[in-house]
């Protein structure tokens, strides 16, 4: 079971999370503000999230994540979420299946896009074919903090059995109850509410001998001095370098 170490909300030092023994469910919603077809898929995704951690008696089943792409930027409202890094892996994660095409809002369950999202069934399978076996790898995180919103992140990324294919880790802060007034474009007048968004996403950091160490500081104020210290969490994956296949999740809550 993936565990989640957490000290008093008042002194909220030290933090630690661990994979579990069986494979986790990554989900990537590739969204925008400047879209008027993405707001339902933002509030399906907190809907899972809020079901996921809501059934934590078991293994966790997935993990979520709203990376917002910056292609409708110029369309009449700039997402102050948007970030031309989760544009190019958009097109990197529909590559691999040979596929040109992008769009929003776009899901990959796993590094593989699940097209009937929406649909629970087909959601529910594609989720359990991954969850359903046996993790390959295994995740730790360690958050330690070392001044108000500073902290030292330890990450390290080990595969169980060796493997001829290269291997990439992945590091993403996300922060929770976001809100966006929209002023202009597809959803002028509209305000979005916003759960699992990255915020800061790091890597890749290639694997070497099936394994790598990650250290890294955060300092949430050169994130934005908008980002709450109690809403945030901590997100390490491997993702095979061929394939795009998702081979595990790692998830570290600092939200209360």
């Amino acid at each position: 079971m993936l565990g989640v170490g957490l000290a008093t909300a008042a002194q909220a030092q030290d933090y630690s999370a661990q994979s579990p023994a069986n494979r986790v469910a990554l989900v990537e919603l590739y969204s925008s503000e400047g879209c008027n077809s993405c707001p339902p898929a933002d509030q399906w995704l907190s809907r899972q999230g809020a079901q996921a951690r809501a059934s934590q008696a078991g293994p966790e089943r997935i993990v979520p994540l709203a990376l917002h792409v910056d292609y409708w930027d110029s369309l009449g409202w700039k997402d102050r979420f948007g970030d031309h890094r989760f544009t190019v892996r958009q097109q990197e994660l529909a590559a691999f299946t040979n596929s040109r095409v992008v769009y929003t809002p776009e899901i990959f369950v796993g590094g593989r896009e699940l097209r009937q999202w929406s649909a629970n069934k087909a959601f529910d399978a594609a989720v359990a074919k991954i969850t359903d076996r046996p993790s390959p790898a295994d995740i730790a995180i360690k958050l330690s903090g070392t001044a108000p919103r500073n902290f030292d992140l330890s990450a390290k990324v080990k595969l169980r059995q060796p493997s001829k294919d290269g291997h990439n880790a992945y590091i993403a802060l996300y922060e929770n109850q976001l809100v966006s007034k929209v002023a202009a474009g597809e959803n002028d007048g509209v305000t979005l509410h916003h759960d699992y968004v990255v915020r800061r996403w790091l890597g890749p950091f290639a694997l070497k001998d099936g394994m790598v160490q990650i250290n890294e500081k955060i300092a949430l104020d050169s994130i934005g001095t908008d980002v709450r210290a109690d809403r945030f969490g901590i997100v390490a994956f491997v993702q095979n370098a061929s394939s795009g296949e998702v081979l595990q999740v790692a998830r570290l809550a600092v939200d209360h």
